[in-house]
């Protein structure tokens, strides 16, 4: 059984069919099909139950999946701590993080990072869910919020802090609020997916339009849109700073009730997460390169 064999099994796995993973790894769904088929006449045993719905795992390939995972992880642990004493900032390096942070913070600085180092190949995943660097595969994973306990190791980007802004249009005309009570008869701007994924129950006492806790008017599933909403009059955001920090600072909108932010005072904050205690060259590059764009205090943070 050849790494690439597995590598591929494990992608048609997780994917849930031929042509997901083949879009996974830039190559057609017949070149997939015949590594699997390779792979299972190598083993002599189907892996896949194949019918034109969905592809279901053999007991056989339930168990060369768990296998598989390991003995990939492995390798690329190897690899990665091997490299690492060279210097290297070549191969391919796998990071996962919310897919607003990485247009704004992480592409400009791999762009960069790729640009010093020619051999550096950058696959970036964009993604809302937390994705675990051992199972996926991943060389780093940025995750917000207060760390779980775990066995990955994290390195602190900046704070996460969360700001209540409007724009001055809309509190000219609603008026602003004095008092976190207040809140309750304003339009509230809303996270689609998820139950109260920005947080709004830290503030409210409760989800957002709840028992008579605002009147949600917009909901959305992406950061970008709910700021710019908020910037269009639609009522009152409730972001991350790494979201509307820059706009905060430019007057483009107004922060609401600066004093009553107790939902800043945990230790919630930005993290590098990898698996391995001894990172690569190149994880090692990326996360100086992007420790040295983000500044301490984090260049987004609006002056007050």
């Amino acid at each position: 059984m050849k790494a690439e064999s597995l590598s591929t099994f494990v992608d048609v796995v997780q994917a849930g069919s031929f042509s997901a993973a083949a879009r996974k790894r830039a190559v057609t769904p017949s070149a997939v099909v015949r590594q699997i088929d390779m792979l299972e006449d190598d083993l002599g045993v189907a892996l896949l139950i194949r019918s034109t719905r969905a592809l279901t795992l053999t007991d056989a390939g339930e168990k060369l999946h768990e296998r598989a995972l390991r003995l990939l992880s492995d390798l690329a642990d190897t690899r990665a701590e091997v490299s690492a004493f060279g210097g290297s900032v070549s191969g391919t390096l796998r990071i996962a993080c919310f897919p607003t942070f990485g247009k704004r913070y992480v592409l400009p600085v791999v762009a960069a990072l790729q640009a010093e180092h020619p051999a550096l190949k950058i696959e970036l995943e964009l993604t809302e869910r937390l994705a675990d660097p051992v199972q996926e595969r991943l060389d780093m994973v940025i995750r917000m919020g207060i760390l779980p306990n775990s066995t990955l190791i994290g390195t602190k980007l900046a704070p996460f802090r969360r700001l209540l802004v409007a724009s001055p249009e809309y509190l000219g005309k609603a008026g602003t609020p004095a008092t976190l009570a207040e809140l309750n008869r304003h339009r509230l701007l809303d996270k689609l997916h998820g139950a109260d994924l920005l947080g709004w129950t830290e503030v409210l006492g409760s989800p957002a339009g709840e028992s008579g806790h605002g009147q949600v008017t917009f909901r959305c599933d992406d950061f970008e849109a709910l700021r710019g909403a908020s910037e269009a009059g639609m009522g009152i955001a409730f972001l991350p700073t790494w979201v509307v920090g820059p706009d905060v600072h430019q007057g483009k909108l107004i922060e609401v009730l600066g004093g009553h932010d107790r939902w800043n005072n945990d230790p919630a904050g930005i993290y590098l997460l990898r698996a391995l205690p001894r990172p690569s060259a190149k994880v090692q590059a990326f996360a100086k390169a992007l420790i040295a764009s983000t500044g301490s205090p984090p260049n987004w943070e609006p002056i007050r």
